[in-house]
This record gives structure tokens, C-alpha cells and sequence, in this order.
């Protein structure tokens, strides 16, 4: 895992922070030194969102952007539980965005939100910003002679008939420690029975269970894994644009679209500033930015088309419903039994 550093709750106003504050994996300043200040939090790699940044000080030269890259439960605790001073909050765990929003932590704002699609706003408090489409990656080394799978029923069919090849070569996030895994295992136990087939074919196969979408792409990109399930879309683009190894795998029963969301919380230094970023985020230059890199795009006509078989998971409170703490247990819980079997 990536090495973590203590982020400092205050860090803005220069102040000790207290003990247990939130952690960050990445900082980075953006812009102006003694510039105006915007600080943001957020779940996207600092690598894959520094050109939208760029973009916005190049605009605004005045501006000075603290960037802090946190893990989605280190987000949500960041506001939820020690109400961190900071101007914007984007994350792709939805169902902790809603929940910030529903529990009172999102100011209610006006951001320009033209052709922005009505499933992408919750309110006037969270927003969608970008598409991100969660494929299967395979290594083309790995699979050898066998032919990539299209559905997940093809999927089981390969690790069923090919046991010896993929014991300990599948990856997939650990939803126990990542709040987008648990968020995606949920989404896929309500589409689909296939689902639940596939994970205890995984079981079986010794899974390898991951933090991050990056780290399983190191790993198939180095040849300790073979199959990797339910990768976010823009960190295959960043991590191997050119790989010819890599094989990307939109799979055609259905392909889920997260959707990395935004909101203002209602302590932010300065609210008017994180608006202007929110409305910033949404124009065509900077849709055409993130677009580029997840491979669709969120507002129409700012990127390429989402496939027929791409199906966006909608800004909504049935979000909420994947806090529910018996839900969360019983689902972790079958899962547990899918990945440890005798």
C-alpha cells in the first residue's frame, strides 16, 4: 500500500491538528504561491486530475489550489466526523457523498450546470462531474491462447475450466477497506445472481484483494496477476495508455459508470471560490480533459459516447441505502464466505 502521510485537519490556517486526523497519500499545490486559496479533497489520483487543475489556474492566475489526495473513507471522515475546514469535496464513493449531503455537511450552491443530465445532481448540494466507467482488465500474456471474455458469464466459464492458470492471477478491490469496492460489490449483488457465481469462482481461485485500481494494474502490468475485476476506467488510461499487454474489458451483460460527484461543505473558507471551481469542472474544456481519460464522457457532446452497454449509476437517496449497517454486515459477510472457502 501506498505510503500515507498524517494531513493536518487545519492545515489551511496553519493550526496543529489533532489527534486520529484524517489521512492524505498525496499533496500538491497548483497555481499562485500566495494566491488566493481553494482547497479541495478528493479521491482522484493527483497525476490523473493535475491537468484539469493546470487548466483552472491558467484561467485564473490569481488562484492557489491545495490539492489533497485521500482514500474515500479518509474523505468522508475528513468532513462527517471532524468537519475539516475545505472548500470542495470530490469523491467516487457515491453512497458516502449522499450520505454527506443527506446528513446536512453540503451547502446548498448555483454552479453553471449546462447539459449536465438530471441523474447527475442531487439538489442543489452534489453534483456529478465526471463518468467513470469500471472495466476488467486482463494481460494478454496471461490469458495465452484462451479468448477474452465478453460477459461475466464467459468469465466464470474461463476460471471454472482453467483453475490451475488463474489460482492467485484474479484481482478485484477489497470491499473490507475500500468504501469504492464495497460501493461496487453492492452495485453488482443487486444487478445480477451472476455476480455472487462469479465471487465464490474467485473464492476458489485464491483472489487477490486490492486498496486500489493502481495497484492492481502494477501488478498485471508485472505479471503477478492475470484478471483484474472492477478497475476504474481513467486509472487504466493513466497507468497504461500504450501497454499492448493490457486488454481493456467494457463486459456487455452490463458495465456500471461511477460517478466521481462534488460538493461544497457548508464550513468552507470560501464557498463563492469552490462554486466557481465546481462550474469550472463542468465546462466543455474540462469535460474534454477528464473525458480523455475515463473514455466517456459525463455531459453530451464533451467527449466520446457511452456504449450500449454502459449503465450509469444514478445521483439519488436510494444511495443511502448502502449505509444501512445490517445491510453492510450481511453483504460483507457473504461475501467473506464467497472469498474463504474451505
Amino acid at each position: 500500500m501506498r505510503d500515507l502521510v498524517l494531513a493536518i485537519v487545519t492545515l489551511a490556517l496553519g493550526l496543529i491538528a489533532p489527534a486520529g486526523a484524517f489521512e492524505i497519500e498525496e499533496e500538491r499545490i497548483f497555481g499562485a504561491p500566495q494566491g488566493r486559496e481553494l482547497s479541495i479533497i478528493s479521491t482522484t489520483d493527483v497525476p490523473a486530475i493535475a491537468p484539469v487543475m493546470e487548466a483552472f489556474v491558467r484561467h485564473r492566475p490569481e488562484a492557489r489550489i491545495r490539492y489533497m489526495q485521500a482514500a474515500s473513507t479518509e474523505v468522508f471522515r475528513a468532513i462527517h466526523d471532524e468537519q475539516a475546514e475545505i472548500d470542495l469535496v470530490m469523491s467516487s464513493a457515491m453512497d458516502l457523498q449522499m450520505r454527506l449531503a443527506n446528513d446536512g455537511f453540503a451547502a446548498p450552491i448555483s454552479p453553471e450546470i449546462d447539459g449536465l443530465p438530471d441523474w447527475a445532481r442531487w439538489r442543489d448540494q452534489l453534483f456529478g462531474v465526471a463518468l467513470e466507467p469500471v472495466l476488467t482488465l486482463a494481460s494478454r500474456r496471461g490469458l495465452g491462447d484462451l479468448a477474452p471474455p465478453r460477459t461475466r458469464r464467459d468469465l466464470i466459464a474461463m476460471l471454472r475450466e482453467h483453475p490451475d492458470r488463474f489460482d492467485g492471477r484474479v484481482a478485484t478491490y477489497d470491499p473490507q477497506s475500500s468504501g469504492v469496492g464495497y460501493f461496487l460489490i453492492s452495485q453488482d449483488s443487486s444487478q445480477s445472481d451472476s455476480f455472487w457465481r462469479l465471487a465464490e469462482v474467485m473464492g476458489r481461485l485464491n483472489t487477490r484483494l486490492y486498496c486500489c485500481s493502481g495497484e492492481m494494474i502494477n501488478d498485471l502490468r508485472s505479471g503477478r496477476i492475470t484478471i483484474a475485476y472492477n478497475v476504474v476506467a481513467s486509472y487504466a488510461a493513466r497507468y497504461a495508455p500504450d501497454d499492448p499487454d493490457l486488454i481493456r474489458l467494457a463486459l456487455e451483460d452490463y458495465t456500471f459508470a461511477i460517478q466521481r460527484s462534488a460538493l461544497v461543505p457548508v464550513n468552507a473558507p470560501d464557498p463563492e471560490y469552490a462554486t466557481e471551481m465546481l462550474s469550472f469542472l463542468l465546462t466543455p474544456e474540462a469535460q474534454a480533459i477528464m473525458a480523455e481519460s475515463s473514455g466517456v464522457a459525463l455531459i453530451p457532446g464533451t467527449g466520446p459516447a457511452a456504449s450500449v452497454h454502459l449503465r450509469p449509476v444514478r445521483l439519488d437517496a436510494g444511495l443511502l441505502v448502502y449505509g444501512d449497517q445490517l445491510r453492510r454486515g450481511n453483504l460483507l459477510a457473504e461475501w467473506t464466505a464467497a472469498m474463504v472457502q474451505p
